[in-house]
């Protein structure tokens, strides 16, 4: 731990030494919550978020908060070790890997053409449906969702170890179907926190866990973590399958799999609490954690310590330095192509937009893992040598443009 700050109802503890202006104030309400339990944990990836500090932690007396999960509910990392050294993927079976996944995995705003097969899918009759109206209702639109991307910080990763072994590591959630149960049910807490004449801090709506709002909340909130888990698994599953089509005699260990934007019932000093992670990665002792850096930097597989501190949490990645805005208008697109060419990564960096998730744009992981030395012991490190994420939305809009336009040329009657 870095620092506490004693400045509301509760402290908060912090595994970093600043922070930008907008998060510290965003730290600050937390603390000042009627129903915060004990602390306010603030992980070293530390930026400012929705009501909330991505990377904050959040432990809550009997009310739910859906803006301290946030929109992309259930979503999270895994990764894969492959029986492959990465001195067998030079630059053009790199870049024919790259190829290969862009064809069965879309990105972005895209969509599967064709609906996917439900048993793919965390099964309905698993879940009392009935009480669950936002995934009753977008169940058969999540369908063509289940084994994509999107957009923003998602990516797949190949990667290589000390060792020369290469993994797979994937970042994803649970698609719109998350933002909708987070949306929907932040507008019902909006309603009855205005209604009791609640001062509730900004952002940060809440529902009285006794309320059968919030109990539908968590059951489509536990349905979004599920098919996150469902979507990240599809995807590695495809990535494998190009990797054994190009190499045949490949073969994969075991997926890990962690989430990092939850609510969830535990026992932290004595007591049972909500604890809200909003990108925040459980970290009990001996559990395994995946700390991704920026595309043109190390990840990390590491074991948890179960430090009580910070409710068993650490990390969940580098975290942005810079907002997406201020990364495209200050950048320099030669200079981060350079810095990706240099180390042999092949990327999708080709225009000023697609900055906003350029390396530099993202905190120095290598500090963000020293600061957080008594949450987590890495145990691997991982280099990238192929980073897939999709365009920038302003990149992206271009290219459908581009693909419109196009199409229409060639459909235009001569």
């Amino acid at each position: 731990m870095k620092k506490v700050i004693n400045v509301g109802r509760v402290p908060a503890k912090l595994w970093l030494d600043d922070m930008e202006p907008a998060c510290l104030e965003q730290v600050v309400r937390l603390t000042e919550l009627p129903f915060a339990f004990h602390h306010v944990a603030v992980m070293p990836d530390a930026h400012a978020g929705m009501g909330m500090p991505i990377g904050g932690v959040l432990a809550t007396n009997n009310v739910v908060v859906p803006n301290a999960v946030g929109v992309d509910i259930g979503c999270g990392m895994c990764s894969v070790k492959t029986s492959l050294k990465a001195k067998m993927l030079g630059q053009g079976k790199r870049q024919e890997l790259l190829e290969r996944t862009k064809c069965v995995i879309p990105t972005g705003f895209d969509h599967h053409p064709e609906r996917q097969d439900e048993s793919l899918v965390p099964p309905l009759e698993n879940y009392d449906i009935d009480n669950m109206p936002v995934v009753k209702n977008q169940y058969e639109a999540a369908l063509y969702q289940v084994g994509t991307l999107g957009g923003g910080n998602h990516f797949i990763e190949i990667q290589a170890s000390a060792e020369d072994d290469v993994y797979i590591m994937l970042h994803s959630g649970s698609r719109n179907l998350g933002k909708q149960v987070a949306e929907y049910y932040n507008k019902i807490a909006l309603f009855w926190n205005e209604k009791w004449f609640s001062e509730s801090e900004e952002g940060l709506a809440f529902l009285p866990i006794e309320f059968p709002e919030a109990k539908r909340y968590l059951q489509e909130m536990q349905y979004c973590v599920d098919f996150g888990f469902a979507n990240r698994k599809l995807m590695m599953s495809r990535v494998c399958q190009q990797i054994k089509e190009m190499f045949p005699e490949a073969s994969f260990e075991p997926m890990i799999n962690i989430a990092h934007n939850y609510a969830a019932w535990e026992n932290h000093f004595g007591k049972n609490v909500l604890v809200h992670r909003k990108g925040a990665t459980r970290a009990r002792e001996g559990e395994i954690c995946l700390i991704p850096g920026s595309q043109g930097t190390r990840s990390y597989i590491a074991r948890g310590l179960g430090n009580k501190e910070s409710f068993c949490s650490c990390s969940h990645g580098a975290g942005r330095r810079m907002s997406r805005r201020e990364a495209v208008r200050s950048l320099n697109l030669q200079a981060e192509i350079k810095l990706m060419e240099e180390q042999g990564i092949i990327n999708c960096i080709s225009s000023q937009a697609d900055l906003d998730e350029a390396a530099s744009a993202y905190k120095d992981i290598a500090q963000v893992i020293a600061n957080e030395r008594d949450l987590i012991e890495p145990v691997v490190e991982l280099s990238p040598l192929l980073v897939l994420k999709a365009p920038s939305d302003q990149h992206w809009q271009q290219l459908r443009q581009n693909k419109s336009k196009v199409s229409q040329k060639l459909e235009a009657p001569e």
